[in-house]
Formats: structure tokens, C-alpha cells, sequence
């Protein structure tokens, strides 16, 4: 009987060994909430505005780039030089009105030169000097005056020359100015203008010198010739030793 109830007894702790880990179990298991995505407003919120000011400043930066960027390019278009240049065609201009001038006739353009031919030429009738040395005299000044002259109409018609080569020159480097890309090409453009403008005026300048030149040798001659005219009147008055009279052989009559 007591055998009995031990194994009975028995039995109920084992099926109680065995029933209880499935007892425990739910216990154990991981709630379902904990899988759960938590959403946090404020943080997201947060990083938003951090991504636009992040945003923001790279747009900045980008912008600086381009600004940099055109800035670059513009000093390039400043520091680009003029692709045409008229200073050889202004340089040819000038050398042949100075040609011309080199090339005056009888009186250069040259101080020394003028003195000595004036002193001897158009300075005061010598007393002493012949009747032909003051025609030959006469002849030198006259034909200085030509010379003058001719000069004259020669530098007047290489200064009529200039003139189309000039408007050229002037219509292209115009053209270049106004279509210049940068502070530096305006500035060659410019500064070719005022060159050429230079050479005009230095045509001017030898226009009017020599057509100074041969008024003056006009003039000296006119004021040479009159008193030349006076010495050689003087000498028409003076009295001279009158008539001598002295043998004549006419016909040949000695034989």
C-alpha cells in the first residue's frame, strides 16, 4: 500500500518536471512591440535643416567657383592683345614725307647749311664783285626759289598720298576698338589711333614747313634782288672816265 502511493507520488513530479518548461516558456519569448520603427519628429527635423544649410553652403561655394571662374576669363580678355597692328603702314607714311624732306634741292633743311648759303648768297651787293658774278648770284637765288617750290608741290602731293592710306587705317583701327574684347586691345587700338593721328600732324608739320621754305626764298630773293639792283644802279650813275679816243683800223686797209 505504501509502495503504491511512493509511485503515484512519483509520477506527479515528473509530469511536473515535464510540464514546466512549456510553462516558462511564454515567459521567454521577445514581445512583438520591440520590432517596432520609433519615429523621433524633432530628430528628423533636426537633420533636415542641417542637410539644407549643408545644401546651402555647397551652393555657395559652387556659385564662388563661378564667380572666380568669369573673373579668370575676363583678366584673359583684358590681357588679350590686339590682333592688328597699322603701325608698319603709319611708319612707311612718315618715312616718305621725311624722304621728301631729305630730298630738298639747293637749301636743305639743315641750320648750318642756310646760314652759309644766305651769307653768301643773299646778304648785301659787294662793291668789289663783277658784273657777272652779280648776274651769276642773281641766277643762284632764282633757281633756289624754283627748287623751294618744286619741293613744296612734291611734299604737298606725298601728304595728298597719306591721305587714303590714313582713312584706311583709321576705319580699321576704329573697327578694332569698338569690337575689342578686352581693356588691353582697346588700349593698342587707342594708342595706334593716337599714332597714326601723330603721323597727320607731322605731315602737316612738313606741309607747312616747306611751303614756309619756298615763301622765304621768294622773299630773299626779292630782298637780294633789290639791292643787288641798287649796286648795279650806283654803278650805272657813278661817272666814269668818259671817251678816249684812240686809233681805228677800218676795212682792212693795212696790207
Amino acid at each position: 500500500m505504501k509502495s503504491r502511493h511512493c509511485r503515484a507520488r512519483a509520477v506527479v513530479v515528473a509530469a511536473s518536471l515535464l510540464a514546466a518548461p512549456l510553462a516558462v516558456s511564454p515567459l521567454l519569448a521577445p514581445p512583438a512591440l520591440a520590432w517596432r520603427i520609433v519615429f523621433d519628429p524633432s530628430n528628423y527635423a533636426q537633420n533636415v535643416l542641417t542637410a539644407a544649410r549643408s545644401l546651402e553652403q555647397i551652393t555657395h561655394q559652387i556659385t564662388s567657383l563661378q564667380n572666380e571662374t568669369q573673373m579668370l576669363i575676363n583678366q584673359a580678355r583684358n590681357l588679350a592683345s590686339l590682333p592688328f597692328s597699322a603701325l608698319q603702314q603709319i611708319q612707311q607714311s612718315a618715312a616718305r614725307t621725311q624722304q621728301l624732306l631729305g630730298e630738298a634741292q639747293n637749301i636743305a633743311f639743315d641750320v648750318r647749311q642756310i646760314d652759309q648759303i644766305f651769307s653768301e648768297k643773299y646778304g648785301s651787293a659787294s662793291m668789289s664783285a663783277t658784273d657777272r658774278e652779280l648776274v651769276a648770284d642773281a641766277r643762284s637765288r632764282w633757281s633756289n626759289t624754283v627748287a623751294g617750290l618744286k619741293d613744296a608741290l612734291r611734299i604737298q602731293a606725298g601728304v595728298v598720298g597719306n591721305i587714303d592710306a590714313n582713312r584706311n587705317q583709321m576705319s580699321a583701327l576704329v573697327e578694332r576698338s569698338q569690337g575689342a574684347s578686352g581693356a588691353l586691345q582697346a588700349t593698342q587700338a587707342g594708342n595706334q589711333l593716337l599714332a597714326l593721328q601723330s603721323q597727320q600732324l607731322s605731315d602737316l608739320l612738313a606741309l607747312i614747313s616747306a611751303n614756309g621754305r619756298a615763301g622765304m626764298l621768294a622773299e630773299a630773293e626779292r630782298t637780294a634782288a633789290a639791292d643787288q639792283g641798287r649796286e648795279q644802279r650806283r654803278r650805272f650813275l657813278t661817272p666814269g672816265a668818259g671817251y678816249q679816243p684812240g686809233n681805228a683800223q677800218m676795212f682792212n686797209s693795212a696790207k
